[in-house]
C-alpha cells in the first residue's frame, strides 16, 4: 500500500480546513471533506497518472531543488513531491481562491528542503 505524509505547511493547512468546515458547514460536513481529502490522496499516492508536473520556474525557489506535483481536489490544490521511499510528501494545500504562487512559495519555504 502507498502512502503519504505531511510538511508542517500541509498539516496546519489540514487543521485550518477542518476548523474552517466546522464553523461553517458544521463538524459532519467538516469530517466528510476532510475524508474526502485522505481518499484523494490515497489515490494520488497509488496512481501516477493523476499527478500533474508543477513547473518549478513558476513558484519553486530556485534555491530549493525539488521536483514537484499538484493535483485538485474539489476546493484545494494539493502540491506535494515524491520521497526516495515512493511515499508522497504533501507540501501545501492551498484554497483555489487563494494567491497561489505566493502562499505556495510562502509554504515551501516554511518546510525548505526537508523530508528526504
Amino acid at each position: 500500500m502507498s502512502a503519504y505524509l505531511f510538511f508542517p505547511p500541509a498539516d496546519d493547512a489540514q487543521d485550518e480546513i477542518w476548523r474552517y468546515s466546522c464553523a461553517a458547514w458544521g463538524e459532519k460536513q467538516a469530517e466528510k471533506y476532510i475524508k474526502g481529502l485522505h481518499d484523494h490522496l490515497q489515490l494520488l499516492s497509488e496512481k501516477k497518472k493523476f499527478w500533474r508536473y508543477l513547473p518549478a520556474k513558476l513558484v519553486i525557489p530556485p534555491d530549493l531543488k525539488l521536483k514537484a506535483y499538484f493535483s485538485k481536489y474539489e476546493h484545494h490544490y494539493l502540491f506535494f513531491r515524491e520521497l526516495s521511499d515512493g511515499t508522497i510528501g504533501i507540501m501545501a494545500i492551498l484554497h483555489e481562491k487563494s494567491d497561489m504562487p505566493v502562499r505556495l512559495c510562502e509554504d515551501l519555504r516554511r518546510m525548505g528542503d526537508k523530508g528526504d
